[in-house]
């Protein structure tokens, strides 16, 4: 079962628009609020909202701060959506932030797909700067709650105790309208889906319960 407090290293099968020891592993971007946002070529939901989304957000928040990555999983239609397809797609779209292929192991996911119990694209996860899973959005979020969030956690110190993200978490829960609350479409903007799912988002909130 995934811990948030310790969750898994991100699974690489390949990198594109990185520097070849400088890539924005978890590991490598402690410190920073960490940003990955899971997506597939085919789907309407990735391609329409989540990888313009995640454009904005490299192009808007400081890299000493904020590392924003894609990471493209893979569970359908793999043949339409190789690495080598991919490449020309960051290349004709001119996104040049970091993109890492989910590396495909044993599973009939792929790996960080499968650790993360991802149920399908897109999706948003976020770690704070303590590389704690904070975040996990299935389907479409609203540009102003994920900047409201990313800031929030930046505001958090680098070795902040405990106390300090509960905290953070009260108040965004205080100020933010829960995405829950609104009636939400399905269909092909929202996600594809690897299997059913009962949600859209999952809130590792720091309190008692973790």
């Amino acid at each position: 079962m995934l811990n948030p407090e310790a969750p898994p290293e991100i699974s690489v099968g390949r990198w594109f628009n990185t520097k070849e020891g400088a890539e924005p592993t978890l590991a490598n971007s402690k410190g920073k609020v960490v940003v990955v946002g899971a997506f597939q070529m085919h789907c309407a939901g990735s391609m329409g909202h989540l990888i313009p989304q995640l454009a904005r957000m490299h192009a808007q928040f400081q890299g000493d701060e904020v590392a924003v990555l894609g990471l493209q999983s893979v569970f359908e239609k793999a043949d339409q959506q190789t690495p080598d397809k991919l490449a020309e797609f960051l290349d004709e779209n001119h996104l040049t932030f970091p993109v890492a292929v989910d590396r495909q192991g044993g599973s009939v996911l792929p790996d960080t797909m499968d650790a993360y119990e991802l149920q399908g694209t897109p999706t948003v996860l976020i770690f704070d700067r303590q590389g704690r899973l904070r975040r996990h959005y299935l389907g479409q979020v609203d540009d102003m709650r994920l900047a409201a969030e990313v800031m929030a956690l930046t505001i958090e110190g680098k070795d902040a105790p405990r106390e300090e993200a509960i905290e953070m978490e009260r108040r965004l829960a205080a100020v933010l309208v829960d995405p829950n609350d609104h009636q939400h479409e399905h269909g092909d903007a929202c996600g594809c889906g690897s299997h059913d799912h009962a949600g859209h988002d999952h809130h590792h909130h720091h309190d008692h319960e973790h």
